[in-house]
């Protein structure tokens, strides 16, 4: 039985992946030490001889017994809500973390593939985005500290692919979306459903024309570990070309939850990019991927899990254990 680790394994999406690799056969090993995670989304396969958890922060040494075949690195925090509160964390998980998930995979000859995202492409000049734009990101600004360590992971990654010829892939993810989300993430989906849910106005940030391209999970998964099992070592975008604006994504949710809210503006966030889509011609041509769930099926499974939730989740702050006041 192969062996996996995913970092970030109590995540929207590292959850996502932990149930992939357990359903094709992997032991899976989960790592997170829960600062955005949420140990809910893995309770349902504790009780699998064939997966375990380590309560841990990849940006402190990581020990795994035992032979690894691939590592996923996913641990980061990746809303704005997140990385605003603790960005120091934010960047040691994209500094320390890869260069310890990339020295843990050079002892055990594993295969690593890391979670980028599309803000490598920051407020691009360049639409739709392909993986040869460089990008146009304010290394200063308040969104520098997200960007910026996701673009040094990067370069980490390359480095050992290069020099210690490491089997490595590198995955830039655009918006995602998906059951397991966290309603107070801060992201555009879950927070204008939570708005919705809690009768309040929706709250479009600049004047609605910003674009924004939402790919339902199961299609990235999908895309992420046809990536792993290739040869490609450069990055490729994996996300749902199907642009639109916020205006009209506000108008599909209030439609889809039969609310009467109206819509409010309030001024755009510093740095918040005002295009985002992306090239899968890449991804078509090499992986033989691209997305099958519409955004109206995925939207209407994903309200569905919101929805589901305790009233409490609905009115709860975003929180950050102790990290928040002891960033060192």
């Amino acid at each position: 039985m192969k062996r996996v680790l995913i970092t970030g394994g109590a995540g929207f999406l590292g959850s996502h992946l932990c149930d992939r690799f357990i359903k094709e056969g992997f032991h899976v090993i989960a790592m997170d030490n829960l600062i955005t995670g949420d140990i809910r989304n893995l309770e349902h396969l504790f009780k699998l001889p064939n997966f375990e958890f380590y309560h841990h922060d990849v940006s402190k040494f990581i020990h795994v017994p035992g032979e690894l075949d691939y590592i996923l690195h996913f641990a980061s925090p990746a809303s704005p809500i997140d990385y605003l509160k603790i960005p120091i964390q934010t960047l040691k998980v994209g500094s320390l973390g890869i260069h310890n998930c990339l020295g843990l995979a050079r002892v055990k000859k594993a295969r690593v593939i890391i979670a980028s995202t599309s803000e490598v492409y920051g407020d691009p000049a360049v639409h739709p985005q392909n993986e040869d734009y460089w990008g146009n990101v304010n290394p200063v600004g308040p969104r520098g500290v997200y960007d910026e360590a996701k673009r040094f992971q990067e370069a980490m990654t390359m480095a050992y692919h290069t020099y210690h010829k490491l089997e490595t892939r590198i995955v830039r993810i655009f918006n995602t979306y998906g059951p397991r989300m966290r309603l107070n993430d801060g992201r555009v989906l879950p927070a204008f459903i939570g708005q919705a849910l809690r009768g309040e106005d929706l709250t479009v940030f600049g004047d609605g024309s910003q674009t924004r391209s939402f790919c339902y999970v199961d299609d990235l998964v999908e895309g992420i570990y046809r990536l792993l099992l290739s040869d490609y070592a450069y990055p490729v975008n994996i996300g749902n070309p199907g642009e639109i604006t916020i205006g009209q994504f506000a108008e599909e949710i209030i439609k889809l939850t039969g609310t009467s809210q109206k819509v409010i503006y309030k001024p755009l966030p510093t740095d918040d990019p005002k295009q985002r889509q992306p090239d899968i011609t890449r991804a078509k041509e090499i992986l033989g991927w691209e997305p099958k769930v519409s955004r109206e099926e995925g939207l209407r499974i994903t309200y569905e899990y919101f929805k589901s939730l305790p009233e409490e989740e609905l009115y709860k702050a975003a929180y950050h254990r102790d990290f928040v006041k002891n960033q060192v």
